[in-house]
Order: C-alpha cells, then structure tokens, then sequence
C-alpha cells in the first residue's frame, strides 16, 4: 500500500496504527512525518517513487506555467486588436511581471518556512488575488525548487528532525510508565 492510499488509522509499516496517545499512536512511537502536497512521506527517505515524482512536479509546472504564458499572451494580443494603445499595454505586462515576481516570492518563503500565523490577516487575503494574477511565477517556483527536492522538504524535515529530538528527549526523561509501577512498601525506621 502506498503512502498516500494508506489513511490515518491503518498500521504504519514497523509500528502500531496512528492516532492519538491512548491507541499507541504517534506519542508512543514517535512523531509521524507530515505529507507534502504530489509526495506523501515519500519525501522523508526518498522512496516510493520519490525521484519520478520530482521529474513529474518540475515537468508539470513548467509545462502549465508554458501553456498559462500562451494565454496570457493571447490576451494581450487581444488588446492590440482593441488598439487600446502603448500605455495601458505597457501597464499590463508590468502588471502582470509585478504580480509574477511576487507570487514567485512569496510561494518560495513557503518552501523555506511557515507563514506566521499572527500575521496572517485581511493583508493575506488581498495577496491572494496577486498570487493568482502571477500564477506563472508561482509556477516556476514549483519548478525551480523541484529541480533541488521536493518543494518544501527542507522545511518539512527540519520540523521533523526537530519534533523527533524533542520525542527522544521527553522519552528519555521518563523511566517507564508510572501507571505500571507497583508501589513499594516503605521502610520503616
């Protein structure tokens, strides 16, 4: 089975099934990694046809990115035929270089590190239709970064590495469950 077939509650290949806490889920057996989007946890041992997939998001986006700069440029073309003049022609190719450079931007710092959820407000909504007017550079950020790892990886296993030492540290502080402990007897002097 693979791992983006296999849900939430089935057996993870060498450990019990996932869930929470009392089931022997993740707190017992450590963190389990988290998915990125056309890869699963293919990403954390580079398995599962981790390497096709690479090839298949780097083709993907710039094939798309491609057939999203045909339309765009059928567009402008349109705009020459309405002889609207060089101006506003001028303005709408630097529009949409403008809303591309900054969609590619802003989809890049998603691949390095989390948005900061205190931040995220009414200015994160109205960037959202800049990302999808400048959908061909967040499409080519797709593609550069996919030519390197899986777009998002570093980030996904830094979290990873990190969650795992702080599992490795709380199980070694403990010394077994101290529900299964027996009370001893004490001493008396």
């Amino acid at each position: 089975m693979s791992d983006e077939q296999r849900s939430p509650a089935s057996p993870e290949p060498g450990g019990a099934a996932s869930g929470d806490g009392a089931s022997g889920g993740p707190e017992r057996h450590g963190p389990e990694p988290e998915p990125i989007r056309f890869f699963g946890t293919t990403w954390l041992h580079h398995d599962g046809g981790y390497g096709l997939r690479r090839a298949g998001v780097a083709v993907g986006s710039l094939a798309l990115a491609a057939a999203g700069a045909v339309v765009l440029r059928f567009a402008f073309q349109g705009l020459e035929i309405a002889d609207v003049g060089p101006f506003v022609g001028i303005l709408v190719v630097a529009g949409f270089a403008i809303c591309s450079a900054l969609a590619f931007r802003r989809t890049w710092d998603g691949f390095v590190r989390r948005p900061d959820p205190a931040a995220e407000s009414a200015a994160d909504r109205s960037a959202q239709s800049l990302m999808f007017i400048g959908f061909i550079g967040s499409l080519l950020a797709y593609f550069c970064r996919s030519l390197v790892e899986a777009p998002g990886e570093r980030l996904h296993r830094a979290e990873f590495t990190a969650a795992r030492a702080r599992h490795v540290r709380r199980r070694g502080a403990r010394t077994g469950n101290p529900a299964a402990r027996k009370s001893r007897p004490k001493k008396r002097r």
